[in-house]
C-alpha cells in the first residue's frame, strides 16, 4: 500500500514529523520532488534533526529510504546530511538513488543567486538553493540524469555544449565569471564518486516491492499552494507539491496511491513572497511566531522568520482537495493554548464580495479575511493522548475547522515528539 504525507498550505506545516511517525509502519520512504530548498524538521530518541533532502524516515533501521527521479539532487549536500546523522549516532541509513533524478550543478545555484540580485526588490524570495535553474534546465532539456555520471565521453561533450551556452548569459546578462569545463567536468567526477554506491532502477526496485505488498511512503515538501499548476503563481515552487506527483517522481502506478495524508497547521505560516490571506504583523504575528513550532517558527532551511496568520479555511479547504485528501493531519494545536480568543479565517471579501473560493493570484492579492473568533481554552495540552481528553473549547475548534474544510481531521499533533499524537474518529471519515 501507498500512502502520501503532503502540505495543504505553503509548507512548513508540519510534515516531517507525521512522515516520521507514519514510517514506523513502512518498509520504504521516498522523497519525490523538490530539492534541498526546503527543510522538514524532526525530534527523535537521537535529537532535533533538519533534514533538507533525505527522507523523514531515515530514522528506522527497518526503512529503505529513496530519492527518487523527480528530487532535484544536490549530491554534496545529500552525502554530507547522511554523514551529519551518522555523526550523531543514527545508524548508516539504506539509502537508494533513482538513476533517472538529476543533478544539481554548483552553476544552478549561482544563477539562483545572480537572478535574485539581479530582480532586486521584485524577486520571487528564493532559499538560492538553485531550485528555479535546475528546473528550469530540466525541462529545456540541457539537464544532467545521475547516470550520465557514469558515461564519461558523452558527459564532456554535453557540458561544453552547456557551458557555452551558459557564459553567454553570464558575460553578458549577470557580468559575472565564466565556468571552466575541466574544472566543471572534474566536479561532476567527484560527484560520481559520492552518489555511486546509491545509484540504482530504483523505479524497479518499487515495482518489486509493491508486488511483494510492502508499505511505502511518499514525502512531499513544501505544499498546494506552493504547487507551479494550482498554487499562488509565480510565488510558488519549480516542481508539483501534490499527492499525485508522487506517481511521477517516484516512478509508480497513480492508482496503488490509496491514501493522502494532507497536513495542516492549527494556524498559518509561509516563507517567502507571496499572497497570504489571513497574515498577521507586529506584535501579534512575533509572540505566535515565538510560540510556535518547537523553538519557533523559522525556516528549518533559511533560518528566516516565518511569516505568520491565522488558520485559513479557505486556503485549506482547497488544498486538501487539489491533494485528494484521505485524512487531514492537524498540527501544532498546542501552540494556541495562550489565546484567550482565537481568530479563523473562513471567507474571502474580494472586491466587495464574500468568498470561499480560493482565487486565482490577481484576485487573492486583494482578498480580504473574513474572520470568526472561537473561544480559546487556556491551558497546556501536551501529553494528552485521547481526543476527549482536550479541553470542550479545543475540541470545538478542531470540529469547527473540520466542518470548515470539510475533510477528516483524523490526526492531531500537540506537541514536536514523535508520540506528542492524538488519532481521532471522524465522523466525515467513510
Amino acid at each position: 500500500m501507498v500512502k502520501a504525507v503532503v502540505g495543504a498550505n505553503w509548507g512548513d506545516e508540519g510534515k516531517g514529523k507525521i512522515t516520521d511517525m507514519l514510517a514506523r509502519e513502512a518498509d520504504i520512504i521516498i522523497r519525490f520532488q523538490g530539492g534541498a530548498n526546503a527543510g522538514h524538521t524532526i525530534v527523535n530518541d537521537y535529537g532535533k534533526f533538519a533534514l533538507h533532502t533525505l527522507p523523514s524516515g531515515v530514522f528506522y533501521g527497518h526503512t529503505t529510504s529513496i530519492i527518487g527521479n523527480g528530487v532535484a539532487l544536490n549530491i554534496p549536500i545529500l552525502v554530507g546530511e547522511i554523514r551529519s546523522i551518522v555523526d550523531r549516532g543514527v545508524p548508516m541509513p539504506k539509502i537508494l538513488v533513482s538513476d533517472r533524478a538529476q543533478v544539481v550543478m554548483p552553476y544552478h545555484v549561482l544563477f539562483d543567486q545572480y537572478e535574485e540580485e539581479r530582480l532586486g526588490g521584485k524577486s520571487f524570495g528564493s532559499t538560492k538553493s538553485g531550485i528555479a535553474p535546475f528546473y528550469s534546465d530540466k525541462f529545456a532539456k540541457i539537464g544532467f540524469q545521475v547516470c550520465e555520471l557514469f558515461d564519461e565521453e558523452g558527459l564532456r561533450g554535453k557540458l561544453e555544449s552547456v557551458c557555452a551556452t551558459k557564459n553567454v548569459l553570464l558575460e553578458h546578462l549577470y557580468h559575472k565569471p565564466l565556468l571552466d569545463v575541466d574544472e566543471l567536468y572534474q566536479t561532476m567526477m567527484e560527484y560520481k564518486e559520492m552518489i555511486a554506491p546509491y545509484v540504482c532502477d530504483t523505479a524497479s526496485f518499487l515495482d518489486e516491492a509493491l508486488k511483494e505488498g510492502k508499505n511505502i511512503l511518499l514525502e512531499g515538501q513544501l505544499g498546494t499552494l506552493k504547487d507551479p499548476d494550482h498554487g499562488i503563481y509565480p510565488m510558488v515552487t519549480s516542481s508539483s507539491t501534490l499527492a499525485g506527483y508522487g506517481a511521477v517522481g517516484a516512478g509508480i502506478p497513480p492508482y496503488e496511491i490509496r491514501q493522502v495524508v494532507t497536513v495542516c497547521k492549527a494556524y498559518s505560516s509561509a516563507v517567502g513572497a507571496g499572497a497570504f490571506v489571513s497574515e498577521i504583523f507586529g506584535e501579534e504575528a512575533d509572540e505566535l511566531r515565538r510560540r510556535g513550532g518547537d523553538g519557533g517558527e523559522y525556516g528549518a532551511t533559511t533560518g528566516r522568520p516565518r511569516r505568520m496568520g491565522w488558520f485559513d479555511c479557505v486556503a485549506s479547504r482547497y488544498g486538501c482537495r487539489l491533494q485528494g485528501t484521505t485524512d487531514v493531519a492537524f498540527t501544532v494545536l498546542d501552540v494556541l493554548g495562550y489565546l484567550d480568543e482565537i481568530p479563523v479565517c473562513v471567507g474571502y471579501e474580494v472586491d466587495g464580495e464574500v468568498t470561499e473560493q480560493f482565487p486565482v493570484t490577481w484576485k487573492l492579492e486583494k482578498a480580504k479575511p473574513v474572520l470568526t473568533r472561537l473561544p480559546g481554552w487556556k491551558c497546556d495540552i501536551r501529553g494528552i493522548r485521547k481526543y476527549e481528553e482536550l479541553p470542550e473549547n479545543c475540541r470545538k475548534y478542531v470540529e469547527f475547522v473540520e466542518q470548515h474544510i470539510g475533510y477528516p481531521i483524523t490526526m492531531i499533533s500537540n506537541g514536536p515528539g514523535r508520540d506528542d499524537i492524538i488519532y481521532r474518529e471522524s465522523p466525515l471519515k467513510k
